[in-house]
């Protein structure tokens, strides 16, 4: 895990290649791509689940990151900031394919009680004599996380599948920690319900 140390080393980096592309250095941005197409493309494809999509989503989105380098202020890290364009340009695309999940949500509703720390999905450990069960698990996720809304989705994938914190998802999403703990918490309902024998089963 990143230290504290090389997180601000790495905001100081990308500060410096972010001046450098809004002077109009395209090595910079370059650089700056480099640096992240993997966890944007990672980010991308769980919640798209399709490679050819999902790479066709990281280039839009690099595309309006280059475009917007202007309006970045450094008010979040850079990465906080391109993750919200990757993730934004990403619900937008599942919203035109009309994938709007099978339940709406309300997200004003006053939610108690709910813990943090509890887990969306079942991810047992693996053993090589269980890979077939496994890639069935994979599937049942898959199929599950697709009746989800793409908001709903995105919370999911940031917080389990990136390991992002509450607050980088509101800010990765522009919306209130309310909100990110709402969507979760229904999400998680909508996931267990659904994979019900998927999770007594491990």
């Amino acid at each position: 895990m990143p230290t504290e140390i090389e997180n601000v080393t790495t905001e100081v980096d990308d500060i410096e290649l972010v001046k450098k592309c809004q002077a109009g250095d395209t090595k910079a941005f370059n650089d700056l791509v480099t640096k992240y197409r993997g966890k944007v493309y990672a980010m991308i494809y769980n919640m798209v689940r399709n490679e050819q999509d999902a790479w066709d989503l990281a280039q839009d989105g690099f595309l309006k990151a280059w475009k917007s380098m202007a309006s970045f202020r450094g008010q979040s890290a850079f990465y906080t900031w391109l993750y919200r364009i990757m993730t934004n340009v990403t619900i937008d695309w599942l919203r035109k394919k009309q994938i709007h999940g099978d339940a709406d949500f309300d997200e004003t509703i006053e939610l108690k009680n709910i813990e943090p720390g509890a887990a969306t999905l079942p991810r047992p450990e693996a053993l090589p004599s269980e890979k077939m069960a496994h890639a069935e698990i994979r599937k049942r996720i898959d199929e599950a996380l697709e009746k989800l809304s793409p908001e709903h989705r995105a919370v999911v994938v940031m917080k389990e599948m990136d390991g992002l914190q509450y607050n980088e998802i509101a800010d990765a999403l522009g919306c209130s920690l309310g909100t990110v703990m709402s969507r979760l918490f229904y999400a998680r309902k909508k996931l267990q319900a659904l994979l019900r024998d998927v999770y007594e089963n491990v």
